[in-house]
């Protein structure tokens, strides 16, 4: 089992920034990648960022590309991401989620935080 807990929330103006963690327990060691989706009142969830363990490769969805950064601390099992120029759309509950397969790195993540709001005020 994995244990993931966010946090780094809260509220921000636009154009602001705010930067989110996930710290992960458990067998990690058999992770293969971590990511963030999030999830806006009355839409689906959807894939933001994730980072592979190994070789750090990275990938964003196009909504979000040149504004965050997802990036890892293998010592301390945590995952970060750092979102510039927020926009009032970016408001959402965000979640991070942990991989044990390779695979694609969209889709098909095996563990769930809680997730942690992020508002973005116009």
């Amino acid at each position: 089992q994995v244990q993931l807990v966010e946090s780094g929330g809260g509220l921000v103006q636009a154009g602001g920034s705010l930067r989110l963690s996930c710290a992960a327990s458990g067998r990690t060691f058999s992770s293969y990648a971590m990511a963030w989706f999030r999830q806006a009142p009355g839409k689906e969830r959807e894939f933001v960022a994730a980072i592979t363990w190994r070789g750090g490769s990275t990938y964003y969805a196009d909504s979000v590309q040149g504004r965050f950064t997802i990036s890892r601390d293998n010592a301390k099992n945590t995952v970060s991401l750092t979102m510039n120029s927020l926009k009032p759309e970016d408001t959402a509950v965000y979640f991070c989620a942990d991989k044990i397969a390779p695979g694609v790195l969209t889709t098909w993540y095996d563990y769930w935080g809680q997730g942690t709001q992020v508002t973005v005020s116009s």
